[in-house]
This record gives structure tokens, C-alpha cells and sequence, in this order.
């Protein structure tokens, strides 16, 4: 701030006398009863004037500080680089703001926030110093209170043994404390909080944007985290709470602030490792129980079926010698040929008696990522035993499924062990199984390709057939069973068709997909990788 002196310079010269001498009136009581301490000095800082206020900041009446130097203000705290960069400010004819450490005349200190001015004459020289300044100490403290609630909440959040991050309205991060680091280099991602937003926003539905505009909060909601590769699974239970905060001037006067979520993310692997150990020896248990089942009723089928041929061939001849029944030797074949076929009938009937019931399973929410995993874990020993290498890759997130969890899993490992099957038998130097998860707006895709010696399109479709096998002389009839007859029965009743690749050239491609349901898709939302 520059004030000039000189006859062209004030505007109350035009004035009448009586009239200046008011407007100067009413200047001087401005100064003198503003509410910040004003002080004029000379060029040398030896002050020449103070208002009311500045009685009332310093404790000094005019009496006592007229006459004497700023300086008697100032306390040794205040740093010398802070009187010398003032000195250099207002003799280069600057206006200088900072803050110094002043004392009260009873001595005690406190903060001034102080602008120091140049007054310069007609001719550009520097004749008075015009100071204002105030108390701030006050203020302050406030300030450094809330830098060190800042601190301790900052330090406190960084110490947290969760993965806890800040997202703004955009789900941008604003704080992320040290453990949300440390996960971000474990999973890989550079932002993992998109990663369990994306999942969140699914399995909670139409709920995650009510809660978000209610500044509501969920608790506990479990998330596993499968990348497929070399990463292991990682389980999470995940905390969110939204609330609403803004400190820029637009939220002064009401206007509604900035929607902010708080995710913890707070690791239980090892928990759900162990559990999910204890699942996988039932499920081995399970499904070996299963297997003596099927083979049992495979069995079974397998008699009707060859006690069905020749009973078709036998209830056919029947049907050629009863039209020439004009003989009694004719007629007594006839009785004959009833005989066999009742007694066959009944055999069949004994045998359908026999047949073991199939377990029954009620429909519930399935992970196809997680049942494809836990199906590679259960048949791990056969895959380490054949050397093949298991490239899985399942989706970030998928849609969930309604079915029969333990008849969908029994379709994928009979799918695995085939490719298993007939790399085995292939005898072939690479061993790979492939196995990937996407989903679209409409189906849940999963494919399943082995390096072995593929499948000539012509059996693509008997393949599928009961019994059918592409093995020779097996001794076993390991793979003259009902394995992909069944494995297409149940995928078709979950709405799925299983197809294979006929553009495949590297070996076999199984091709399975799941139409989603409207209704399952409104129920439950989706799931994430396993």
C-alpha cells in the first residue's frame, strides 16, 4: 500500500474548508476506532501514532509507546531472516505480510499477523511506516489443535492392522494407510480399492447406491479375491461407511458437501484356508461317495442297456413270427419268445429296482469361479502325477448361478478328467490345461482346453453319446461310461450347453455356457473370482 503526500495528491482539496476539515474527521476517527491495530511510525520504525486497538492488543497506552521504537514489541523467538526479509520488503517500498512473536507489556507473548506499509512523499521517498496487525494466537492454537488431532488421527489410521482407504465421491483415494499399500503390491493391482468396488457394487445391488445416498455403511460382507495363476486365493471382510464432508467455500452457507467412503479391508486367508481345507476333504469325501454311486448306476445302465438290444431284437422277431403263427411248432416258438421277453422285462425291472438314488440337492447361489477351483484342488494328485501344467484364469467378476452346486461340480471334474484322460494318453511332451472364466450381459462363458490330441468333428456330437469312448481295448471300461452324457444332462439343466471347439487346432477346447436368468440376476447380484 502506497499513501502520496503533495497538493495535487488529496481529493478533499476541491472541497470547502468546512467540509475537508469533516472528511478528515471522519478519517481520523476511522483509524482510531478500527478494529485492528494501526500504527504510523517514522522512516526509522519510532512510532508516532496508535489507535484504540492497538492499546488493546499491546497493553500500552499511546502515553507509553509514542515516541519509542516498534522494535520494544518484539520478541527474541520471532527468527532474524524474519526482520531481515521485512526490512528488505518495505525498503524496496513493498507492502510486507507475515507473522511475528510480539510480547504484551505485561510480557507475555503472542502471535501477530502484521502488514507493514511504505508511505512515500510526492518525490518517491519513504517517509512513514504504516503497521496493522492482530492477534492471532488464538487462532493459532485452534489451527496447530486441529494439525495434531490431523496427525494423531493419521498416525492412528496408519497403525491400523487393516487395509483401510478414503475414496471421494468418485471413488478416487484421498488416504490410504499402510497396510492398503502393502495389499495393493500382494494383489498386484495399483488400486485395488476399484477392484473390491466393482465386486462390492455387485453382490450388494441396488443397496450399494442406497446406502451411498443415505450415507448408510455395510459390515462384514465377505470377498474372495481369485486371480487365478500363481496368486493364491485371499479372502476379505469388507467395512464401508459413506458420510459427507466438504471444507471448501460452496458448503459455507448449507450447500451440501462431498459424499466420502471409508473401506477397511481386513484379511481373513488363514481363516478361511483352514475352513476351506476341512470343505475340500468332505467334498473329496463327498464325491467319492458319489463316484461308488455312479458306478454303481452306470453299472446298472449298462446291463439294461445291453439286456435292452437283444430284447429289441427278440420283441422284433416276435412281432415277424406272430404273423405267421399258422403252425403249431409257430406257436410254441411264440410262447417261447414271451417267456424270454417277460423274463427280460423283469430283469430289467429288478436291475431299475437296484439303481441306487441319486442324491438329492436343493438350488443355491453358485460361484462358478470357486467351484472350478475347488474342482482343480480336489484333482490336483492326478494333475501333479500327469506333469500338466494348470494355466487358470478366471474373470475379475462374475454373475452367480441358481443350481445344484455338487451335480455341476461332478460335470466339471468329469470335463477335467477327460483332458486329463486324454493327455495321459497322448503321451504328449506338452501338458497344458487351460482353464478360463468371462461373462457377458447374458451368459457366464467358461472354456476348458487340454493339449492332447484333440477330437476329429465327427465325434463331436457322439461324444456326448452314452458309452461312447475314443479308447481302445480298455480292459477297465474306465471311459465306456456315462461321464460326458452326464456332465451335458446336468450343464443343459442349468440352462448351459456344452459344445466342443471345432476351429481348436493345439488339442482339445470345451466350450460351456450359462444363460443368466432375469430372476437370478435380480436376487443376488454378482460374485467375484472364486
Amino acid at each position: 500500500m502506497k499513501t502520496k503526500t503533495g497538493p495535487d495528491t488529496p481529493r478533499l482539496s476541491g472541497l470547502p474548508s468546512g467540509e475537508m476539515a469533516t472528511q478528515w474527521n471522519l478519517y481520523a476517527e476511522t483509524v482510531e476506532q478500527a478494529p485492528v491495530a494501526i500504527s504510523i511510525t517514522d522512516d526509522r520504525a519510532n512510532i508516532l501514532y496508535v489507535n484504540q486497538s492497538f492499546t488493546e492488543t499491546t497493553g500500552y497506552a499511546s502515553w507509553e509507546i509514542i515516541g519509542c521504537n516498534e522494535s520494544m514489541l518484539s520478541d527474541r523467538q520471532t527468527p532474524v531472516a524474519v526482520y531481515q526479509s521485512l526490512w528488505n520488503t518495505i525498503l524496496a517500498k513493498k507492502t510486507w505480510n507475515g507473522c511475528l512473536i510480539n510480547r504484551h507489556k505485561d510480557g507475555t507473548r503472542y502471535l501477530a499477523e502484521l502488514t507493514i506499509a511504505p508511505i512515500v512523499d510526492a518525490d518517491g521517498k519513504t517517509t512513514h511506516y504504516i503497521g496493522m496487525h492482530r492477534d492471532i494466537t488464538e487462532v493459532h492454537n485452534l489451527e496447530q489443535q486441529v494439525k495434531n488431532q490431523k496427525n494423531l488421527i493419521e498416525t492412528v489410521f496408519d497403525s491400523m492392522p487393516v487395509a483401510a482407504v478414503l475414496l471421494n465421491a468418485s471413488l478416487e483415494k484421498v488416504l490410504a494407510n499402510r497396510m492398503y499399500h502393502i495389499l495393493a503390491q500382494e494383489l498386484e493391482y495399483d488400486t485395488p480399492a476399484r477392484l473390491f468396488i466393482a465386486i462390492l457394487k455387485n453382490d450388494l445391488a441396488g443397496s450399494w447406491e442406497k446406502l451411498r445416498l443415505t450415507t448408510g455403511s455395510f459390515k462384514n460382507h465377505e470377498v474372495r479375491i481369485d486371480q487365478g495363476g500363481h496368486l493364491p486365493a485371499r479372502w476379505f471382510e469388507c467395512s464401508g461407511n459413506w458420510f459427507i464432508h466438504d471444507d471448501t467455500l460452496d458448503s459455507f452457507f448449507g450447500e451440501p458437501g462431498e459424499n466420502y467412503l471409508l473401506l477397511t479391508l481386513s484379511d481373513i486367508t488363514r481363516q478361511r484356508k483352514h475352513e476351506e481345507s476341512i470343505r475340500i476333504n468332505a467334498m473329496r469325501a463327498l464325491i467319492a461317495e458319489e463316484e461308488k454311486t455312479r458306478s454303481v448306476r452306470e453299472a446298472i445302465q449298462g446291463a439294461i442297456h445291453h439286456i435292452h438290444g437283444p430284447l429289441n431284437q427278440l420283441s422284433a422277431a416276435r412281432k415277424l413270427l406272430g404273423r405267421r403263427a399258422d403252425t403249431q411248432e409257430n406257436q410254441a416258438l411264440l410262447g417261447i419268445f414271451d417267456q424270454i421277453i417277460v423274463a427280460s422285462q423283469n430283469s430289467i425291472s429288478q436291475l431299475e429296482g437296484c439303481m441306487p438314488a441319486s442324491l438329492s440337492h436343493a438350488d443355491e447361489s453358485i460361484n462358478i469361479n470357486q467351484l472350478l477351483h475347488e474342482t482343480i484342488v480336489v484333482l490336483t494328485d492326478r494333475l501333479l502325477a500327469g506333469g500338466i501344467v494348470v494355466e487358470w484364469k478366471p474373470a475379475a467378476v462374475l454373475p452367480i448361478l441358481i443350481g445344484k452346486e455338487y451335480p455341476l461340480r461332478s460335470a466339471f471334474k468329469h470335463i477335467i478328467e477327460n483332458a486329463i484322460d486324454a493327455m495321459n494318453e497322448a503321451a504328449t511332451f506338452k501338458r497344458e490345461l487351460k482353464i478360463a472364466t468371462r461373462a457377458d450381459n447374458n451368459a457366464i462363458h467358461v472354456t476348458i482346453e487340454d493339449s492332447g490330441p484333440g477330437l476329429s468333428p465327427d465325434l463331436h456330437i457322439r461324444a456326448f453319446e452314452p458309452f461312447f469312448t475314443t479308447r481302445k481295448n480298455d480292459k477297465r471300461g474306465r471311459h465306456s461310461g456315462m461321464g460326458l452324457a452326464m456332465a451335458q444332462e446336468i450343464i443343459n439343466q442349468h440352462l448351459g450347453i456344452i459344445q466342443f471347439d471345432p476351429d481348436y487346432q493345439e488339442g482339445c477346447r470345451v466350450n460351456l455356457q450359462f444363460s443368466l436368468t432375469p430372476s437370478g440376476q435380480q436376487q443376488q447380484g454378482l460374485f467375484n473370482h472364486g
